[in-house]
Order: C-alpha cells, then sequence, then structure tokens
C-alpha cells in the first residue's frame, strides 16, 4: 500500500465511527462507499495534493463500488484557488462505474492553483452517501511560452522604468508626496523610500516620462512636508511617518524615533535632486537647493556616536527609550551610505576613526573567501542579500572605487555573480531556479517578510535582487529581465512594475510593491544606461571631501 492510499485508508477507517452525509444522516460502517485511489496523469501523491501538473491534466479516482451516475453532476467541482472561478471539466466512467475520470475542458493556466473536490453527496449505486469528501490540489507546471510579444532590450528597459516609476508617481502620498512604504500600507510612508522615490523622479525627467517642472514640483512638495510636519530627531527622521500629519509611525515599540541608516537614503536622494535642479536664473529651483541644504545641514550625524561618547554610529535614537535599541552601524552591509554622509556633514561630520573602527571593525568586516570560483572581498558567506550592493551605491558610484578595505567594484560584482551563480547552481533543488531566473534579496515571501540570500533560501526570488544588479552582471540581469516578463508575464507584471517576488516551487506570486524595492530597480537600471545617479549625486562637493576624509580612491573624487 503506497503513502496516498494509506492516508485514503485511515480517512475512511475515522469516518467509519463517526460520519454524517451532509444532510446530516448517519451513515452505516458496513458495506461502506469510500474512495480508494486518487490518480493524476496516472501518478498518486502524498495528502493528495500534486505539482508540476499538465495543463490538461487526467484525474481518476477510484471508488468502493460503482457510481450512482446522477448523483455525480451536483458532488463535483473544480475551481481556481486564486480567483475561487469554477472551471468546467467533462467526465466519464469505467470500471463497471467504479472510477470516474474528470478532464478540464480547456487548458489550465500554467503556474495556478486548483482544486477538486468530491462532495460527501456523491452516491454509490445502491445510494449509500461517500464516507468523506474528497480534496485534490493541483498546481500546474510552468508554461515556457512567450505571454507577451517581443520587443528590443532597449524598448523593454524604457517600459520597465517607466511602468515600475508609476508607484512614485500615481501612489504617491496625496499629502505629502513621499513614498508609501508598500501598496497597502494607507498614509503610512517611508523615508528611506522616498529617499529612493526622488532619485526615481529625476530618471523619468531625464527619460521624458515627466517634465521637469512636475518633478520639481513633487520634489519640493516632499522637501516642504520634511521641513514643516516630519517630526525629525536630532534632524534625523525615523523610519517611518504619517504621510498627512508627519507624525512617527513606530517600525517597532524601541523604533520609535530617529532611524540614521534611512535618514542616510533619503539625504542621498535630497542631495542628487539639488544636484540636478541646478538652474541659477530658475526661482523655483534655487528655493529647492535652499530647502535641501537646511535639511542636510540639520541632520547631527555626529551626535548618533552616543553624543561622541563612542567610535560607533548607531542607528537608533527614541525619545522615549533612548539608545536602548543598541544597535551599532558595522558593516559590511547596506549603510556605506550613512558613513559617506556622515563624514561629508558641514555641520557634524564624523572622524575617520568611527569608519575604521566602527564600520571597518578595523578590517573585520573582510571576508577573503571564495564561492563559485569568485573571490568575495567583504561581507557575511555568500555575500547576504544583494541590497547590501544595491542602496548605499544607488548614489555612490563604485567603478574605480576603492579604500584601505576594498575594491568596491570588485566586491559589488562578485556578490553579485556568487547570488546568480548560486542560483543557476540550485543546491536545494528549488523549482525555476536556472541562469535566467535568479535574485536573493529582503522581500515579502508567502507567509511574510525576510532577507533572503543562499543562507536563508526558501525557494523565494525577487525581482528587484537581479535587476538592480544589472551594472555589475548586464548580461546575466538582462536574461533575468527577459524571463520576468515574457515568460512569467501577467503573473508578475503588474500596474507598477514586477510585483515585490514570487515562489515557482509553491506557485506563489505575491500582490505586493514596496518603495524599497522598486526604487533600485529605476535607480540601477539606469546606472548602468547613463551613469545619470552616480554622476549626479558624486558631483556633490561635500561628499567628494568626506569620501576623501574617509580614505577614498576614486576618479569621480577628483
Amino acid at each position: 500500500m503506497n503513502s496516498t492510499q494509506l492516508w485514503l485508508s485511515l480517512i475512511t477507517l475515522m469516518v467509519c465511527f463517526s460520519c454524517k452525509n451532509d444532510s446530516g444522516k448517519a451513515v452505516t460502517p458496513g458495506g461502506s462507499f469510500y474512495t480508494k485511489t486518487v490518480l493524476v496523469d496516472g501518478i498518486s501523491a502524498d495528502n493528495l495534493t500534486y505539482k508540476n501538473v499538465r495543463t490538461k491534466p487526467v484525474i481518476s479516482l477510484s471508488f468502493s463500488s460503482p457510481i450512482k451516475r446522477e448523483s455525480v453532476t451536483p458532488s463535483i467541482q473544480l475551481i481556481d484557488q486564486s480567483t475561487t472561478k469554477p472551471i468546467s471539466f467533462t467526465y466519464s466512467f469505467s470500471a463497471n462505474d467504479s472510477t470516474l475520470t474528470v478532464v478540464p475542458n480547456e487548458p489550465l493556466l500554467s503556474l495556478t492553483t486548483y482544486k477538486l473536490t468530491i462532495s460527501s453527496s456523491l452516491q454509490s449505486a445502491q445510494a449509500m452517501y461517500l464516507l468523506a469528501s474528497v480534496s485534490v490540489g493541483l498546481t500546474t507546471t510552468f508554461d515556457s511560452t512567450d505571454k507577451f510579444s517581443r520587443i528590443s532590450d532597449s524598448l523593454l528597459l524604457d517600459l520597465v522604468q517607466k511602468q515600475t516609476f508609476r508607484y512614485f508617481w500615481d501612489f504617491g502620498h496625496p499629502a505629502s508626496g513621499m513614498a508609501r512604504e508598500r501598496n497597502s500600507s494607507g498614509d503610512v510612508v517611508t523615508s528611506g523610500g522616498t529617499g529612493f522615490g526622488i532619485m526615481a523622479i529625476l530618471v523619468a525627467i531625464n527619460r521624458n516620462f515627466i517634465s521637469r517642472q512636475d518633478g520639481l514640483s513633487r520634489i519640493a512638495k516632499i522637501t516642504n512636508f520634511l521641513s514643516n510636519q516630519a517630526q525629525r530627531y536630532h534632524g534625523a527622521f525615523p523610519h517611518w511617518l504619517n504621510g498627512t500629519t508627519g507624525a512617527t509611525v513606530p517600525f517597532s515599540q524601541k523604533d520609535d524615533g530617529a532611524d540614521l541608516v534611512e535618514t542616510s537614503f533619503l539625504m542621498q536622494g535630497l542631495l542628487t535632486a539639488r544636484q540636478y535642479f541646478n538652474s541659477s536664473t530658475s526661482a523655483d529651483e534655487i528655493a529647492l537647493r535652499k530647502a535641501i541644504n537646511v535639511l542636510w545641514d540639520g541632520v547631527e550625524w555626529s551626535w548618533f556616536t552616543k553624543n561622541g561618547a563612542e567610535s560607533n554610529l548607531y542607528w537608533h535614537w527614541s525619545p522615549t527609550y533612548n539608545w536602548d535599541m543598541n544597535l551599532p552601524i558595522r558593516g559590511w552591509n547596506e549603510a556605506l551610505i550613512t558613513h559617506v554622509l556622515a563624514a561629508s556633514s558641514n555641520t557634524s561630520p564624523i572622524s575617520k576613526a568611527v569608519y575604521d573602527n566602527g564600520w571597518a571593525q578595523n578590517g573585520k568586516m573582510a571576508n577573503g573567501n571564495s564561492y563559485y570560483d569568485t573571490k568575495l572581498p567583504l561581507g557575511p558567506a555568500y555575500g547576504g542579500p544583494l541590497f547590501f550592493s544595491h542602496y548605499s551605491f544607488l548614489g555612490i558610484n563604485p567603478h574605480d572605487l576603492r579604500d584601505a578595505y576594498a575594491d568596491y567594484w570588485q566586491q559589488n560584482r562578485a556578490h553579485s555573480l556568487i547570488n546568480y551563480n548560486y542560483c543557476k547552481a540550485n543546491p536545494k533543488q528549488y523549482v525555476g531556479y536556472s541562469a535566467d531566473c535568479w535574485g536573493l534579496t529582503a522581500s515579502d515571501e508567502q507567509n511574510g517578510y525576510s532577507a533572503h540570500d543562499p543562507n536563508n533560501d526558501n525557494g523565494t526570488i525577487s525581482p528587484t535582487a537581479a535587476l538592480a544588479a544589472m551594472p555589475y552582471t548586464p548580461t546575466e540581469s538582462m536574461q533575468a529581465l527577459r524571463f520576468f516578463y515574457y515568460k512569467l508575464g501577467d503573473k508578475l507584471w503588474k500596474d507598477y512594475g514586477f510585483v515585490d517576488a514570487f515562489n515557482l516551487t509553491n506557485s506563489w506570486f505575491a500582490d505586493s510593491f514596496l518603495a524599497i524595492d522598486q526604487g533600485p530597480i529605476i535607480i540601477m537600471i539606469e546606472n548602468q544606461r547613463s551613469q545619470l545617479l552616480w554622476r549626479l549625486f558624486m558631483s556633490c562637493p561635500e561628499v567628494k571631501t568626506g569620501m576623501k576624509k574617509l580614505g577614498f580612491q576614486s576618479p569621480a573624487l577628483n
């Protein structure tokens, strides 16, 4: 007896002791009518859950007695689980009417979960009711045909940037203009995601998706809100705010005040915008630059060393809990930009010792091991989630950038290639992982949110991971983009670009969009295409001074 037969037998045995049909009538155990086997395309499966099913499956159910034919139609249903839409089908009988075979009338959708249910109202030819209803789960296989018409790679990049930009433009908060944290967050806006959104607006102006004046007006709206309504703590902003009132929305119980890392993402965007709107005659552009400078100079970066008591920057400060979060900002992770901006401050810069002793831990952030024949200079084993090589480098140009600890182009390219090659090797044998389908980073997953990487991998691919790696792995990232768009099609591609994540092993697709994931797609694709954001941010005179002070060398700093 195989596991499916055993499972069906156990259900039958349990129901025999206490069972009623749908009308509430008791079923007599003697001479009972029950399901013996369930086969999908001739195969049985544990718990009647079938994966990688053909889009036109043949489902056969055998019973202990011949079936009363006229009881079948009201007792059987095939449902698309994602839409609850009934699916039409044809059924037939065999083996002296003791086997029922069900076939959908039309091919099922790929990568979709269906449920075939046989209720206990099904009767045998002797008018006995089925002892227990049967539910068969069917998840269809991947369909490799193109879902959209092919266009040139250049037009595809335009399309991805333009549609993803809509998250920040059409869905920006109506009162503040800031980026909502996610598409279901209502009034909750994000400081770091807004920094990414500001940079996305600059791309949109440069690509003629919107006018320069419209982009300027939106960023001015954001800066006015940040200046006049948003809560600040020693000049730094909280992770989340209410987009109407500017009040802090706690990220967690004790994270109810300043978030220095999120503030640095916001300032990265604002400084980039200041460099873009460089007119000496436009009153609006002059006013925007002045407003940005006031916000920038208002951040008390050095105060986040516990007011000078330590050689570490600290991530959080709370007006209620003070330094209780006690999280030093140490590398290697996404917060290089925090130290660069802190060193670049006109008003409260940190010393090089904070960078060396705190961030770099005097070299302890080094890795130096090889993974998939690629040497990784910094960070955890296999590099960690890919956003480490994205968030700080939306503005910082890693080309030919070096300091005492690493060559940052080598670091980010190695990190991306290791992530790519891990997914290509697919050591855990997840469905879909390949040279075309890769990318592990922080994102939503089927039952929550997690920072995915080779050491924390559950089959969840995040489109932002491969797409925001475009400057480092242009060939591999373009392969992923084509796969996401053409092969996964409208499962993945929606009103605001690609959804946040998917898991082909579980045939799960997110219905969410996150500001911190949508922004890097637009920005890093643009950096690959034109280096626009890199050129703007690296043109900041304060950044040049600050990075040189920390020991960085790059042609962009000359």
